[in-house]
């Protein structure tokens, strides 16, 4: 595929197909689906791939920071886009393009409006081609690149809680900074970092990862309302529905800004940072973070991310192994991988 302007049928297609991609996490429908509303008011945003782009050319990734269940987030549109501003400032060369963080309902979407209000393109190239919990996993495996300088611009919150600005550091300490920032926001602030080569975006990140969301989703519409959409959605991505039933237990507790807690359905356990990290039936594993476990309504047949479950819903839930999904070279590294297990309690490598 090359450059091409995208439309708000796309933006529709991206939105639920990264919800599923999501697996769990990466945001709501409905704040996906502002955010369209959003980015066609100023403008449509153009796709293009990395082919289209020199090597030596430098992209930015725009993201959103916090827990989706927190009740005072809040991000506006100016905030969205004063952080690609601010890096367009601090950063010593031009920025050709915009890379999403992950896929999500909120985040495969999430630069469409900065790509459209700036001019700049978006890329078909997410950080990574699933949701994830931390911002190392969406930082490309800069994490490993020796006395790599992270520069993130973030802006959110509303009233006395608004806050604005850059933070410039090694990158565990910018991402811990920035994700302490977003629980005084409220909950929530955009981001826009760590700008990189094209090169090395070929190298790290999920490329064609956006279509595969675009693909997901028209895959997801073409299908009526039901669980046959389950069906026809885990077929495509090679998984399968691996349990339906009842919600009999579920707990969720946000910890410093992460939603972390369990499902119970009958004999199956899933847990959760954010994202499904694993899924056990019977005792045996299911699924393992990052294959793709995601949740959906038993009866519409639409995904539902794990802020949104709750005891005595029908559920159905399908696990993708993860050589299916387009993947960050981060989640085949086990030291971000390892920093699952003591949040959840279970073993991940």
């Amino acid at each position: 595929m090359t450059r091409r302007k995208l439309t708000k049928v796309d933006a529709m297609k991206a939105v639920y197909g990264g919800c599923i991609l999501g697996g769990g996490g990466g945001g709501w429908i409905h704040d996906g689906l502002a955010k369209t509303e959003q980015a066609f008011a100023i403008g449509a945003p153009e796709l293009i791939t990395v082919d289209e782009l020199q090597d030596t050319d430098y992209v930015a990734c725009v993201s959103l920071v916090g827990a989706p269940s927190a009740k005072a987030a809040y991000t506006d549109r100016q905030q969205l886009i004063s952080t690609v501003e601010r890096m367009q400032q601090e950063f010593d060369r031009p920025i050709q393009a915009l890379m999403t963080n992950e896929n999500g309902a909120a985040t495969t979407i999430n630069g469409w409006l900065q790509a459209a209000a700036t001019g700049l393109p978006f890329l078909d190239a997410p950080c990574n081609g699933r949701a994830h919990p931390t911002g190392s996993m969406g930082s490309l495996n800069l994490s490993e690149v020796e006395g790599y300088q992270s520069i993130q611009a973030f802006a959110g919150g509303k009233g006395s809680m608004e806050v604005e600005g850059v933070v410039t550091s090694t990158l565990d300490i910018s991402s811990n900074i920035v994700r302490s920032v977003s629980v005084e926001a409220g909950g929530m602030v955009a981001v826009c970092r760590n700008p990189v080569s094209v090169e090395y975006v070929k190298e790290h990140a999920a490329v064609g990862g956006i279509t595969q969301a675009i693909e997901l989703g028209d895959v997801f519409f073409s299908v009526p309302e039901g669980p046959e959409r389950i069906e026809a959605v885990a077929s495509h991505l090679h998984g399968r529905v691996i349990h339906s039933g009842t919600i009999s237990s579920f707990e969720l507790k946000a910890i410093k800004g992460f939603d972390v807690g369990f499902v119970q359905v009958d004999s199956l356990e899933l847990t959760f940072w954010n994202e499904y990290m694993t899924a056990e039936m019977n005792g045996e594993r299911k699924g393992t973070f990052p294959d793709l476990i995601m949740t959906f309504d038993a009866e519409t047949g639409m995904p539902l991310v794990s802020a949104e479950l709750k005891e005595g819903l029908a559920i159905a839930v399908i696990s993708v192994p993860k050589e299916y999904l387009k993947l960050s070279s981060t989640m085949s590294n086990k030291k971000l991988l390892q920093a699952i297990e003591p949040i959840v309690n279970k073993s991940i490598i």
